[in-house]
């Protein structure tokens, strides 16, 4: 069984590989000075299975499991964050929530779509004015007769645009009731339902980021994922795979930002000698290696937990706070190792530092996951 995975890591890895040499690397610039969100490469990476990834393939998925799914999505981040980001989101929010909380006939209605990449999903919490808070969201469900009409707002949603559906938290209680917010699935085109005002980004920007506005949009009662009243302990239960999809994606930048500096340092002369060969190039590569490292170790550590069925809340707040961390750390070091030319667009490394910040953000930020470390090591 581990052979088999292993071999597999290997498999997906060669793939993402091949894929990326031909559909992201030759456009990746021009997409990210353009703000483009590429969707034609998300229904390529449908074909590849990269779309339904953990979904069984009952509905449709490639039913694999969480290691290749970090391995596809750190591999991705070498060729473009901005991608991987999207992919995961689109995996671990909007999929997986309709995977571990709909039922028999919601999964088989909107899994075998969004598993090929015919859907791209989205998944909808942060507002405004709730971020971190969410349990004061202001958008608000109300039932009536055989639906429930929805009214708010959200932001910074991967794919609030083009997404074809969406899953998004109401509140249908008193605010900060944590027993008070409910998930329902949203389909694009349901009238009411509407994209907002996309995001002007530093970073990840081949990767949507908009809002989603709800005028008096009717939701069937059939959409309501899970019971009425769960949707916040639901999303918690996300957000917990989804800081591994966070973490794998800062690890997947930091190891390119790596591999690029090391690339560089052995090419580059100065004083009649590669660069690698002066100390504070070589103790820089060696911090920065040993870092990616300890990344790679955390992910792999939650992964191994969730494997098991072990609760993952420590464990993928850890493996999220230190590789989004270690993101930044070694992408800055990776423009520095470039010097000027590091500041230019001619190499990788500058859009590595301007995606890495994202990860330190998206998802839960730094201090929100020290939080919860904290909490969990005194409860």
């Amino acid at each position: 069984m581990v052979q088999h995975t292993i071999e597999t890591q290997k498999m997906i890895a060669e793939s993402v590989q091949m894929f990326g040499e031909k559909h992201i690397a030759p456009f990746r610039e021009k997409w990210d000075e353009e703000e483009h969100f590429p969707v034609e490469v998300f229904k390529q990476l449908g074909e590849l299975g990269l779309m339904g990834i953990l979904v069984p393939d009952q509905y449709g998925g490639t039913g694999l499991g969480y290691h290749e799914y970090v391995t596809a999505i750190a591999e991705l981040a070498y060729f473009d964050p901005g991608i991987a980001l999207s992919m995961a989101a689109h995996n671990s929010l909007c999929t997986n929530h309709i995977l571990m909380f709909g039922n028999e006939e919601q999964k088989q209605k909107w899994l075998p779509k969004l598993a090929s990449g015919e859907w791209i999903g989205a998944w909808g919490l942060t507002e405004p004015n709730t971020g971190s808070d969410a349990g004061n969201m202001m958008t608000v469900a109300v039932e009536k007769d055989d639906h429930w009409v929805l009214n708010g707002a959200k932001n910074f949603i991967t794919h609030g645009k083009s997404g074809n559906v969406a899953v998004v938290m109401a509140r249908t209680g008193e605010k900060g009731d944590k027993h008070a917010m409910t998930a329902f699935v949203v389909e694009r085109g349901t009238e009411g339902f509407a994209g907002g005002r996309k995001e002007k980004k530093l970073g990840m920007r081949t990767s949507e980021t908009t809002e989603m506005i709800f005028t008096d949009c009717k939701v069937p009662k059939e959409n309501v994922l899970g019971k009425v009243g769960e949707g916040f302990v639901q999303a918690l239960k996300i957000l917990d795979g989804g800081r591994i999809s966070i973490a794998a994606l800062g690890y997947g930048i930091a190891k390119g930002a790596l591999k690029c500096s090391i690339e560089y340092a052995k090419e580059r002369e100065q004083f009649g000698k590669p660069i690698a060969s002066f100390q504070g190039i070589s103790f820089k590569l060696a911090d920065m290696a040993t870092e990616v490292e300890a990344s790679y170790l955390l992910i792999k550590e939650a992964v191994e937990k969730k494997i098991r069925g072990e609760d993952i809340n420590k464990a993928s707040a850890m493996a999220k706070y230190y590789s989004s961390e270690v993101a930044v750390r070694t992408s800055n070091e990776a423009v520095q190792i470039f010097g000027g030319y590091g500041f230019t667009k001619d190499y990788p490394v500058e859009k590595y530092y301007r995606d890495a910040k994202l990860c330190t953000i998206g998802e839960g930020t730094s201090e929100i996951q020290k939080l919860v470390i904290s909490r969990c090591l005194i409860k």
